[in-house]
């Protein structure tokens, strides 16, 4: 133990790390990594997580809810259904306050747990690492063989690894294809471009070829790349990462100063003996022991891998573990920080807000608008009329049946133009004309409110407030 001392006073071993990428040589070259399989306590644990995830996904574009998707995720119709709940672009206001609600959210989970998502949730990592990574072990072997069939002439025995491999990546990528377009575009839309002629559907056809192919190129080739260049979360980490937050944590106090096992030690050494292991299992090819860095996705590799030795050399495992600067400085660890709390009440109000804005939200949307290029005309039994159109956009997997009355004034008369009844489509909009008379006794100068309701089945549904033009009238004292 070297009580007292700070990250800072070990970082002598390699300050170069801090300029350069692990994963580019000094000729700015691709440096490619290769894994060595690691298993473990929370390699389990995140198999099991990755396995739930997994079977959501999967799952989740055969879900139905009243013969409608579960989820959808329509961009290209802007049409979305969550939880068996239609959205549409009225209710993109509803996606603002998500938005917010998202950011937050980030800012909240990140501070506190660090990017437990990328290790644990990001289906970037979970696809390479759970099922990329094993098929490459499976048929490749571990990383050392891999490194010797990289270096190996073409052979029979290379060219059918190689082959086989590949063929399986873009068969994975393929079906990660599918599934991805049915999140997108529903299960019944890809069955229909999966059975019918490519020159019948050649967009949905172009598409799963091109979500294929990205798929492929991201898991087979870009690999760790995608978090370390272009993903940008990692570079939250230097705004939103404290001493509080939760990460993969190499304890220096325990393991400094490194040094190889020796029978005849002469000065106390630390836990650490350099077998650099940590540094072989990580994904991204960094030194865990240069402290948090942004190539790091929180995986925990590196901490099976130093348990795995701290048991062989009979010392206390936890030398790089799930834990935070101030758990290994202060030995206690503290979620809940003023910070967390201040930030989870403000998304706990916005939580509250768009779950309010849900549950009222209207079933039809209704319109209403003054004719274009009209102003009033009076009938010939003296009444004044104005002309108006209406939409009516149901955002219900119903058909509806709706009614528009008059609720002030009284004595005022509604009459549609066209088809005396409407029925607004499930999932589509209905426009109509109408006209409103009244007496000149209820204006109250060149404009009126006028309040209409619009009910289905006899039960009010909403209130229009809408503007009545009349001639000028002067109103008695």
């Amino acid at each position: 133990m070297n009580p007292g001392k700070s990250p800072e006073d070990f970082y002598r071993y390699d300050e170069e790390y801090r300029n350069n990428i692990a994963t580019v040589d000094a000729e700015g070259k691709r440096r490619w990594v290769f894994v060595k399989k690691q298993g473990g306590r929370i390699h389990n644990a995140r198999a099991y997580v990755t396995l739930a995830l997994f079977s959501v996904y999967f799952i989740g574009p055969f879900l139905n809810w009243n013969g409608h998707p579960l989820f959808l995720f329509n961009f290209f119709d802007r049409k979305f259904i969550i939880f068996g709940y239609p959205f549409w672009p009225q209710d993109f206001f509803l996606l603002a306050i998500f938005l917010i609600i998202f950011f937050i959210f980030i800012i909240v989970f990140t501070v506190a747990f660090g990017r437990a998502w990328c290790g644990w949730a990001c289906p970037q990592t979970l696809f390479l690492e759970m099922v990329f990574r094993k098929i490459e072990y499976w048929i490749e072997g571990d990383a050392p063989a891999q490194r010797r069939l990289q270096k190996a002439p073409w052979t029979f025995d290379k060219i059918w690894k190689k082959g086989a491999k590949q063929f399986i990546f873009i068969l994975i990528s393929a079906l990660i294809s599918h599934l991805t377009l049915a999140y997108l575009i529903g299960i019944d839309e890809v069955k229909e471009i999966v059975t019918q002629p490519p020159v019948e559907r050649w967009g949905g056809f172009m598409a799963i070829i091109a979500f294929t192919g990205i798929f492929y190129s991201v898991f087979a080739w870009f690999r760790e790349q995608a978090c370390i260049a272009v993903c940008p979360y990692g570079r939250l980490q230097g705004v939103l990462l404290g001493k509080e937050s939760l990460a993969v944590i190499y304890d220096w106090l325990r393991g400094e100063p490194r040094a190889k096992i020796s029978k005849h030690e002469e000065e106390k050494k630390g836990d650490c003996i350099d077998c650099k292991l940590c540094l072989h299992v990580c994904p991204t090819g960094i030194d865990i022991r240069n402290g948090t860095q942004l190539e790091c996705v929180n995986c925990g590799a590196c901490a099976d891998a130093c348990d795995e030795v701290m048991d062989k050399i009979e010392r206390p495992r936890g030398l790089i573990r799930l834990s935070s600067l101030a758990g290994v400085e202060k030995g206690k660890h503290k979620t809940f920080t003023p910070r967390v709390i201040g930030f989870s009440a403000v998304l706990l109000l916005l939580l509250s807000l768009l779950t309010y804005l849900i549950t009222a939200r209207a079933e039809v949307q209704t319109t209403v608008l003054k004719m274009p290029g009209t102003l009033y005309a009076r009938t010939d039994d003296g009444l004044i009329s104005n002309v108006y159109n209406i939409v009516f956009v149901n955002k219900t997997f119903r058909d509806m049946p709706l009614e528009v009355k008059i609720e002030s004034p009284p004595d005022a008369n509604i009459t549609q133009l066209g088809n005396s009844s409407v029925m607004v489509p499930k999932d589509g909009l209905y426009k109509s004309t109408f006209v409103v008379k009244m007496s000149d006794k209820h204006l109250t100068g060149m404009t009126t409110e006028i309040v209409l309701g619009v009910y289905e089945k006899g039960k009010k549904i909403s209130t229009e407030r809408v503007k009545f033009l009349g001639p000028f009238v002067m109103k008695k004292k």
